[in-house]
């Protein structure tokens, strides 16, 4: 894993996310969520997850199961990166017809896990999942990625739980921790405290990073451990456009060709 790569991979990533936002127009789409989640999706896809798009079914197959389904600019632009969609797929996003939209549908052929949207139900198929793979003695390994404000909800921590009661060892959580969510800051929605505390007090290993640093997530996402682990990725929303970060109204917006063009030249600023 090169550090360089993944920061161009992670513009790349960027460059079809906001194609994809600016050509879906007047549907809109989340570009807050996606913005903060790039460098995730493009250290786990180069350089952490094991799959192979030629054989979608494999049972030994790692599984990312995308429980923040509000990501999908960044999720869908990761799934052209690794050879499950083609520009095809990704040109018809959020139009008629078209099986892409702002929440991802359950795909295998497309390496789409699970239909994202029903935040925290995610989390409990991946933690299935890690149980299903553990007792088959497969060495899979199961990553789910949630959102902050999605801790809010009760099912998190039932999933917790068990993930710990189960002994799921081949099991990570990815908390996108961007502190706003869409009524606004996390702090002030429902504040979530030490989340920290809280997941190492679920029976949790937990490692907190710098969500925008490809080399530190993938240490921590590689490291041995023998517990669940929870990574939390500190992130900002909308991260490296100057009009949509720490901006709650960009958790679902319509981006305008003047925007559009302003982004483009931001980001090769990040």
């Amino acid at each position: 894993m090169q550090n360089t790569e993944l920061k161009q991979l992670s513009k790349d990533l960027k460059r079809s996310a906001l194609k994809m936002a600016h050509d879906c127009g007047k549907n809109g789409s989340h570009i807050g969520p996606a913005f903060s989640s790039i460098e995730i999706y493009a250290t786990l896809y180069n350089s952490v997850l094991h799959y192979d798009p030629k054989n979608p079914y494999d049972e030994k197959r790692d599984r990312l199961v995308v429980s923040k389904g509000h990501s999908v600019l960044a999720y869908y632009s990761a799934l052209r990166y690794a050879g499950f969609l083609s520009d095809e797929d990704i040109n018809s996003f959020e139009t008629n017809g078209s099986h892409f939209h702002g929440h991802a549908m359950r795909n295998l052929e497309k390496g789409i896990e699970f239909s994202g949207g029903s935040l925290s139900m995610g989390m409990s198929f991946a933690v299935g999942l890690a149980l299903s793979c553990k007792r088959k003695e497969l060495n899979s390994r199961i990553f789910c990625i949630i959102g902050d404000g999605e801790c809010d909800e009760g099912l998190i921590w039932e999933s917790a739980m068990s993930a710990a009661n189960f002994k799921l060892d081949n099991f990570t959580v990815i908390v996108d921790r961007n502190v706003l969510q869409y009524d606004g800051p996390t702090s002030s929605v429902m504040d979530l405290l030490d989340l920290n505390a809280k997941f190492q007090a679920f029976g949790f290993d937990v490692r907190e990073v710098n969500g925008h640093n490809c080399e530190v997530l993938f240490n921590a996402l590689t490291e041995k451990h023998d517990k669940p682990l929870c990574v939390i990725a500190h992130t900002i929303k909308g991260r490296g456009l100057s009009f949509a970060e720490n901006c709650k109204e960009w958790h679902h917006h319509t981006l305008s060709d003047e925007q559009y063009e302003q982004a483009i030249k931001e980001m090769e600023n990040v």
